[in-house]
């Protein structure tokens, strides 16, 4: 048994904090309230520290990192993560390996696959300790591994071999179903295909989620897209990283959250998720017509030796944000390395190129591998997302070979420290419900994300006086400050290390003899939580 007493709970009911205590056993919350510490119980004084459940990533593209057990999101304090977004995910692969591989290393990190849901599944639990992890089957991936390159067509094909693969995913424990219809080949999908597959969702009770076709020009367009295919199946639907880009569309955000409110009051189930910062991250490709990748990279490539004057046009026309808005945060060559964390506007201007031909010239020179940030929206427009009932917050957090945006390493801390407690646009309570029971509710998890008897006992204890991120844009992989000590279960992960002994295991803990405890990459520097037996 394990006794954390004299913390601040933060529940993630949007109630109030209270002072009290919390015991652990075997792994799960046993009591919470004014609790003594029972016979033989090992002891964590808090010190008035917040205690929360676990937060919970709902958007992320750790699919293979979680794998390695990397840190960036248990020194958060996230201890659940859903994978499998915006219609990337390691399977299926069916027949197609190779070329899932390449659709999906640019924001996956990797090209390992399999070949079902049951078998990522059953490698994640065999290898991911650090959080525990959820995955949506992606509609990119379905669509590969049932129709290989017939795969970018706008035709109806293969549509019971689609439907009957989805049903096996979500069957064998696939939290929900994924599109991203901004990206090859899901971009290509007619609406009956996703009308056919979200049937199947909603058979299944879980929950669909989607990178929509557009968040700039055509977003309210996208928007009812989505909405109509909810009314008419039936689906949970969820939108992924809901914002409005580019400034000549900033005003349509209000609009956006008109049509979604609207929804819900139908009826329908409805949420959003968004990230805390102004600016996102993808691949340089997502800027080009997706039609120009219906046959790979190795195809794009050769589109853009015959139609640069009609690619260099779309991108002028289409692209939302300004050239200065856009840098370059990772690429495959080592002789454009010195390009990274520069903007297109710069870059085009120290080569005396336009900026279209240079996005152009850089896709080339790195065999389509290149991955940006880019400046999105408005401040105003942020502040109107994070403070919606409706929303959860995400990281969306992936991982590149350079400089990966800092919301990998640093969403949630940034999330509580920098607009919770420095600019007070949420209180501590509603922020927390945000990150722990909002999303577990739409995911339909019922012992994760909450602070009751009976559920697992994944915890996040920190400072609200203290947390926030040392990741920026410039130094993207700083770790966050202010958090204590992340339970996931049995496994404690102290930020203090003065709390484990010379083998790594928490001091005098015989009760918690099998916990795993590990080292955090950097000691923590609010100071030390009292261990007593």
């Amino acid at each position: 048994m394990l006794l954390l007493r004299n913390a601040l709970i933060v529940d993630g009911s949007g109630s109030l904090p209270y002072p009290g205590s919390v015991l652990l056993r075997e792994g799960r919350i046993e009591a919470i309230g004014a609790l003594e510490a029972p016979l033989g119980a090992d002891i964590i004084d808090l010190d008035g520290a917040a205690l929360s459940p676990g937060f919970i990533d709902m958007h992320s593209h750790s699919d293979l990192k979680v794998l390695e057990n990397r840190r960036e999101k248990s020194d958060q304090g996230i201890t659940s993560e859903v994978v499998g977004n915006c219609g990337f995910s390691p399977y299926p692969c069916g027949h197609h390996k190779a070329l899932l591989a390449e659709q999906q290393e640019g924001i996956l990190n990797g090209g390992e696959s399999w070949p079902n849901a049951r078998a990522y599944l059953d490698a994640v639990k065999q290898s991911s300790r650090l959080v525990h992890v959820e995955s949506l089957i992606g509609h990119g991936a379905l669509r590969t591994a049932v129709c290989g390159k017939q795969a970018n067509t706008t035709e109806l094909i293969k549509l019971d071999e689609l439907t009957a693969t989805l049903d096996e995913a979500l069957t064998e424990g696939a939290i929900g179903f994924s599109t991203g219809l901004m990206y090859a080949p899901g971009s290509q999908a007619p609406f009956a295909e996703l009308e056919a597959l979200c049937r199947v969702v909603a058979r299944h009770g879980k929950l669909y989620t989607s990178h929509m076709r557009s968040y700039a020009w055509e977003l309210l367009e996208s928007i009812d897209e989505q909405i109509e295919l909810a009314r008419r199946t039936g689906c949970r639907l969820q939108i992924s990283h809901l914002q409005t880009v580019g400034r000549d569309n900033w005003h349509k955000q209000k609009l956006a959250l008109e049509k979604i409110e609207q929804a819900q009051a139908e009826g329908i189930d409805i949420g959003f998720d968004c990230y805390p910062y102004l600016a996102g991250s993808t691949v340089m490709t997502q800027l080009l017509p997706q039609t120009a990748l219906a046959d790979g990279l190795a195809g794009m490539l050769a589109l853009i030796a015959t139609s640069r004057a009609d690619l260099e046009a779309f991108l002028d026309e289409e692209t939302a944000q300004g050239w200065d808005d856009i840098f370059v945060s990772s690429l495959h060559t080592v002789a454009n390395r010195p390009l990274i964390g520069k903007h297109i506007a710069a870059i085009a201007e120290a080569r005396g190129t336009a900026p279209a031909a240079t996005i152009l010239d850089l896709l080339v020179e790195e065999g389509g591998r290149v991955n940006i940030v880019a400046f999105n929206q408005s401040e105003p427009n942020l502040h109107e997302l994070l403070t919606h009932p409706l929303a959860s917050i995400i990281t969306d957090g992936f991982y590149v070979s350079e400089r990966p945006h800092p919301r990998l390493a640093g969403a949630f801390p940034t999330f509580l420290g920098e607009f919770v407690r420095d600019r007070k646009w949420l209180s501590l309570q509603e922020a927390i419900r945000k990150i722990t029971t909002a999303p577990a509710g739409r995911l339909g998890l019922t012992d994760r994300g909450n602070l009751t008897p009976g559920s697992i006992a994944d915890l996040t204890i920190f400072s609200p006086e203290r947390i926030g991120s040392g990741a920026t844009f410039e130094s993207p992989t700083l770790p966050p400050h202010g958090i204590h000590l992340v339970i996931k279960g049995q496994l404690l992960l102290p930020k203090s290390s003065s709390l484990l002994d010379g083998r790594g295991i928490l001091r005098s803990g015989q009760a918690l003899e099998h916990a795993i405890v590990s080292h955090p990459s950097t000691p923590d520097t609010i100071g030390e939580l009292h261990y007593e037996r």
